[in-house]
């Protein structure tokens, strides 16, 4: 409902009716200086006035579901009449006696009121007049609509009525609202209070009675003597908070009887929270509160939700069905009915932003990799391989994947396997992209395996306690190697801590030709065996042989420093803007544009500065030839002829960890993008998904290109540059999330345009390195905010008496809470050094250990704060869910 209050004041001109106060959500009040709306905020009301609304509706008229098309006609309309004392009182009566004894309304309300009340005809004529009056509603500060109201008064109504059709304000009101009228006022002629609430049958425009045009539904009107006047403005705020209630609300719609209006409002009386006087101060306003939005730290749920949901995942798409690739073709049946709409879903602006966004994040990703991976594997894998590998795997996954949101690319548990695995090789003597070959196959073999046998319902043992370790594993990677990076630039480009300003007149650098004996030219000057010459270049200089001398000719510009600026300035400019969409400044489309576009827009304006400065920070380089990075190779590896007939045999072995490693994280990665925080509405697709990944390795193992897997950071990026919000929001209301935007368009552009980077060589150069890494950073501590862990290392290191009111604090001892974060944060730094050390072999079998450890943790923590702090195991739930199905029926 849009409730508006309408309050009669005695103006130079005579009595009017002015707007003073309106609600959708919370309370909006025009301030004394009359010019401008409040700050929404949270109606605090006086106890007495509540008292004297419910007296008011005890006595008081009340017409329910009266049938009229206008306010004129409710004022002068024949309508309701009550039946004769004695008869009873129904709805089929009410309306039987209505078509029988008609009487004018006006009189129905006037002489509906107790006996004591009865009005004489002249004042009920006074009275409808002065209910007829057009009310002044409180424009905005445009000029526009300030001239609108301008104007003699036979005009007053069509500009109000002008000024209704086009004010802006309904843009905050939801769709299919519908608008309720409070009149409150003070008039000399009466002597007592007069009172009337009325409900229509169906919604109806009254013309200019509502600030917005909105179908009618309520009317509540109260007119007294004047020493009563802040009394009548109380009461009517409090109807109209009461009307803000939606359990009144659902009251007041299907109410038959005052009795039943009167049981809605001694329940809303029920949930009443006093706040005692000289405790607080009575003319503050009470903010609208704050809601958090975060996904994945679970502080809005309750305890018991967490009992009886137990895994964020839906059931349906975990279960087994006890059929060699059941749960495959259930995914398929699952997924195409939608396959349509995953393309014509992708039409809207906000999926440009994320396309853009996710390409130079999954570019920047590409080049890491790709350089590390040749660093590993001498050039045998190189920048090249992973740009064409990257924009294969992943146009072939966003085809026909179970969660085309996911992106693929290279990760870094991948990356240490494969550098083992090279090491291996060499000091082996064995054909490394054979073996490798070998152990693609059996890895796809063992993954049709656990397509086959529904492994994938293994799934629901991924709780809150897993995800969130490898979630935090894969972020510090993100953080860490964007650092790295950033600190190897201090080698390529040393900081001059020895320049000094004042020694610059001997500062000199030229160019010393070993090659005695050369007649002298123009512009040379002898010196030693050689001559200087000033003219050449640093490169033409090398070129010829010749090499550099003097005080100046190892300065290099502060390159490093301009680099940091770009790094961090790109990181902060991303979380600004991204968090520009809660900001008060500027419409609220122009806010919601700059979000959506943040990370491009980060990137543009530090690439400008960059530009300005002119200075030569490392660019983005990317092949411009497609031929294999090592010349030693070619595009297709051959499964015999380099190693010995037992080696496809024995590539089993290492098979079986890199199964482990690429179950786990396809499957984490899985289980974090598709839990029911994010609202995804054409569900997931494990099964199927598997597949894609296992079939991607025969191809990428037969080629020699990179493997690859759900990459995490990056996915969760893509999801988040996809939120969708809703429109319209009440006055003081966040915008309410209602989703992702689920469709295969953007991954897929993503990774057309990676394998057309190799030809866009001459645009994409301009893009310094140190920006990207800045976006690195900005999606890793993205992603590393994300997770519940996060918010609870930050409670370590914070005083009680300062530690954010979060939901499991309510239920689950600090010490406890304490206690859980430790044993992540340990698990945590296990995986660090086993991915970081020689031992990075059992990685894999590390990751599928995290299940176990938190199956011991239930001998630590009681079930109940293991529902507060993490996810029940299946077992548990369903044990949990049924031991409080008793008591909520008895609830019930």
């Amino acid at each position: 409902l849009f409730i508006q209050l309408n309050q009669l004041l005695s103006t130079p001109a005579g009595l009017e009716w002015r707007e003073t106060a309106r609600w959708v959500k919370f309370e909006e009040k025009v301030e004394d200086g009359g010019e401008r709306w409040s700050a929404p905020h949270v109606p605090a009301l006086p106890l007495q006035s509540l008292f004297q609304l419910r007296t008011c509706l005890q006595k008081g008229t009340m017409l329910l579901d009266l049938d009229a098309t206008s306010f004129k006609e409710i004022i002068g309309m024949w309508g309701m009449q009550r039946s004769p004392p004695g008869m009873g009182w129904s709805p089929e009566r009410d309306r039987a006696t209505r078509r029988a004894v008609p009487i004018p309304v006006a009189d129905k309300a006037l002489s509906g009121q107790p006996e004591e009340a009865e009005l004489q005809t002249e004042l009920r004529e006074r009275l409808a007049a002065l209910l007829l009056r057009q009310p002044r509603h409180q424009p905005t500060k445009s000029p526009l609509r300030l001239l609108a109201e301008l104007g003699l008064s036979p005009c007053r109504a069509a500009a109000s009525l002008s000024f209704q059709l086009r004010n802006r304000f309904k843009k905050k009101v939801p769709p299919g609202a519908e608008a309720a009228h409070v009149a409150v006022g003070e008039v000399e002629f009466l002597e007592k209070p007069f009172t009337t609430f009325i409900r229509l049958r169906r919604g109806v425009a009254l013309g200019s009675l509502a600030e917005v045009a909105l179908p009618s539904r309520f009317l509540f009107i109260l007119l007294g003597p004047r020493a009563e006047v802040k009394a009548y403005h109380e009461v009517g705020r409090a109807m109209a908070t009461l009307l803000t209630d939606e359990l009144f609300q659902r009251v007041a719609r299907q109410a038959e009887h005052r009795e039943d209006l009167i049981a809605g409002m001694e329940a809303f009386l029920d949930e009443l929270t006093v706040l005692p006087p000289r405790k607080w101060d009575p003319s503050a306003r009470i903010p609208p509160p704050s809601y958090r939005q975060s996904h994945g730290n679970g502080d809005t749920a309750g305890a018991g939700d967490r009992a009886s949901l137990g895994h964020p995942c839906s059931r349906e798409e975990l279960e087994r069905t006890g059929r060699l690739f059941g749960g495959l073709l259930q995914d398929i049946r699952r997924k195409v009915p939608w396959y349509g709409s995953d393309f014509s879903d992708a039409l809207h602006p906000q999926c440009l932003s994320a396309v853009l966004y996710i390409y130079l994040a999954t570019v920047t990703n590409a080049i890491t990799f790709g350089g590390m991976l040749g660093d590993a594997t001498a050039n045998m894998q190189g920048v090249l391989e992973s740009f064409l590998g990257t924009a294969f795997a992943g146009s072939i996954f966003c085809l026909f994947s179970g969660q085309p949101l996911t992106i693929l690319s290279s990760t870094g548990p991948v990356l240490v396997f494969e550098r083992l695995l090279f090491s291996f090789s060499q000091d082996h003597s064995l054909d490394y992209l054979e073996f490798r070959l070998w152990i693609g196959l059996w890895v796809a073999f063992f993954g049709m395996v656990l397509v086959a046998t529904e492994a994938s319902h293994l799934v629901r043992y991924f709780t809150r306690f897993t995800e969130e370790g490898f979630c935090a594993l894969i972020s510090l990677i993100f953080i860490y190697d964007s650092l790295k990076k950033m600190l190897s630039l201090a080698d390529a480009f040393p900081i001059n801590w020895q320049y000094r300003l004042d020694n610059v007149t001997s500062y000199s650098c030229v160019c010393n030709l070993s090659s005695p004996g050369t007649a002298r030219a123009p512009g040379q000057v002898g010196e030693g065996l050689g001559w200087a010459r000033a003219g050449l270049s640093r490169t033409q200089c090398l070129g010829r042989g010749g090499h550099l001398l003097g005080t100046s000719c190892q300065y290099v510009p502060d390159v490093t420093l301009v680099s940091f600026l770009l790094f961090g300035g790109t990181f902060l400019s991303c979380t600004a803007l991204k968090h520009f969409r809660s900001s008060r400044y500027f419409p609220v489309g122009v806010r919601k544009l700059v979000s959506d576009f943040a990370i491009i827009l980060a990137i543009l304006g530090s690439c400008a500065i960059d530009a300005t400065l002119g200075l030569e920070t490392p660019k983005l380089l990317v092949p411009s030839e497609l031929k294999p990075t090592n010349p030693a190779r070619g595009w297709i590896v051959f499964p015999f002829g380099a190693n010995p007939w037992w080696v496809c045999l024995v590539s089993a072995v290492p098979a079986v960890l890199v199964t482990i490693l690429i179950f786990m994280d396809q499957q984490i990665t899985a289980v974090i993008l598709n839990r029911r925080e994010y609202k995804l509405q054409k569900g997931a697709g494990f099964h199927l998904d598997l597949l894609c990944v296992s079939l991607l390795m025969v191809v990428t193992s037969a080629t020699g290109l990179p493997w690859y897997v759900s990459a995490t950071v990056i996915s969760l990026a893509h999801m988040e540059s996809l939120r969708k919000e809703s429109a319209t929001s009440a006055p003081g209301e966040h915008p309410e999330f209602l989703g992702i935007r689920e469709q295969r368009l953007t991954g897929l552009a993503v990774f057309v345009l990676m394998g057309v980077s190799v030809f866009m060589a001459p645009v994409l150069k301009h893009i310094p390195m140190p920006v990207l890494y800045g976006v690195f950073l900005h999606m890793g501590v993205a992603a590393l905010n994300s997770i519940q862990l996060t918010d609870r290392v930050r409670l370590l290191l914070m005083p009680a008496k300062h530690q954010p009111d979060l939901a499991y604090l309510r239920h689950v001892p600090l010490r406890r809470v304490h206690l859980f974060t430790v044993i992540q944060l340990l698990c945590l730094a296990l995986l660090w050094v086993l991915k970081s050390t020689m031992a990075a072999i059992i990685f894999p079998v590390m990751l599928l250990a995290l299940v176990g450890i938190r199956k011991g943790l239930e001998r630590v923590f009681s079930l109940h704060d293991l529902s507060w702090l993490d996810s029940l195991l299946p077992a548990t739930a369903r044990k949990e869910a049924e031991g409080k199905q008793p008591r909520k029926r008895k609830e019930e």
